[in-house]
């Protein structure tokens, strides 16, 4: 009932910047986590950033200082906003919902379907 939509991936150079977006659409009362995932190819897909309904944030070491993550409770959204991107940052990055509550939905986790982040020169 639940369905998560990224948007904002693209070709970069280093030194970019992009900002990722995601939005949460159904009958949906609350959000206890969203955050954010990545996997580049050949690799585990590794956690890069989640924050709480009540906006407290964690960030992975490897991109602490250059990723910023937010969101805005009302538009069930969240914004990961990427700076001074690296080509070790080349990805898909998956949007990850937890504790969602709803119109039939009870504390239930939802991927989204991905948006691709290339850096390259």
């Amino acid at each position: 009932q639940v369905q998560l939509v990224e948007s904002g991936g693209g070709l970069v150079q280093p030194g970019g910047t992009l900002r990722l977006s995601c939005t949460a659409s159904g009958s949906i009362f609350s959000i206890s986590v969203m955050g954010w995932y990545r996997q580049a190819p050949g690799k585990q897909r590794e956690l890069v950033a989640t924050i709480t309904s009540g906006g407290k944030p964690t960030v992975a070491g490897s991109v602490k200082g250059r990723f910023t993550i937010s969101r805005d409770n009302a538009k069930n959204t969240v914004y990961l906003q990427m700076n001074s991107l690296q080509p070790e940052d080349t990805a898909v990055y998956y949007c990850r919902t937890e504790g969602v509550y709803g119109r039939g939905v009870f504390n239930s986790n939802y991927w989204g379907q991905g948006t691709q982040v290339t850096v390259s020169s």
